[in-house]
C-alpha cells in the first residue's frame, strides 16, 4: 500500500509545473495555470493529501504541459 502524500508535496508539484495560488477560503486554495487549467486543493499543508486530489493534481500538470 502506497504512503499518502502531503498537501505541501503537490502544492510544491503545482507551482513547479507554474500554476499560481489565486487565494481560497479556510484550508481550501484554488490553484490556475496560464493556460486556463485550475485545480482546487483542501487540506492543511500537513495533512495527508486524499488520493482523487493526488489524481486530480497529476491530471492537470499533465493537461498544462500540453
Amino acid at each position: 500500500m502506497d504512503v499518502p502524500r502531503k498537501t505541501r508535496q503537490l502544492i510544491a508539484d503545482l507551482e513547479k509545473a507554474g500554476f499560481v495560488n489565486r487565494g481560497g477560503k479556510g484550508c481550501h486554495r484554488n490553484y490556475e495555470h496560464p493556460m486556463g487549467q485550475r485545480v482546487t486543493l483542501s487540506g492543511r499543508p500537513g495533512e495527508d493529501a486524499r488520493r482523487y486530489q493526488e489524481k486530480e493534481v497529476k491530471r492537470k500538470i499533465q493537461e498544462s504541459a500540453k
